[in-house]
């Protein structure tokens, strides 16, 4: 994978994202001098743990032959610690189908077990930052 990024001429601090064949934009909020054109990179962040969690539950689903047609996910910020080292992600799960509690239960637990929540949670990451 490559990621590149380059400051976007048509805002103060938004940036384009070029990850591979596809592009992204980020951008900050007008309370910290952005434009609020695209998702700050917190935004970024709590977005691929919900679409990480929607993708595992439906390839598990499909897998299994679970009715799941689609999946809501809505997730509720708490950075209000962050720079004590507290980052708080509140998930709510929607499953939209024919399914029992049952199911549903099973469909939360397989939910964090997906990729990104394993690496957020149980990966110890490290940052080497550099010229180039």
């Amino acid at each position: 994978m490559t990621v590149a990024l380059h400051k976007d001429e048509t805002g103060t601090y938004r940036q384009r994202l070029r990850i591979d064949e596809h592009t992204l934009f980020a951008d900050v909020t007008r309370e910290l001098g952005g434009d609020s054109s695209a998702p700050d990179p917190h935004d970024l962040f709590d977005a691929s743990l919900a679409a990480c969690k929607a993708i595992t539950v439906m390839m598990v689903a499909r897998r299994r032959k679970v009715p799941l047609d689609s999946i809501d996910v809505v997730i509720e910020r708490d950075s209000s610690e962050e720079q004590r080292g507290h980052y708080r992600l509140a998930v709510q799960l929607h499953f939209n189908g024919d399914l029992d509690d049952a199911a549903r239960q099973k469909l939360l637990e397989i939910a964090d077990k997906c990729p990104v929540h394993k690496l957020m949670t149980q990966t110890e990451i490290h940052i080497d930052t550099r010229l180039g």
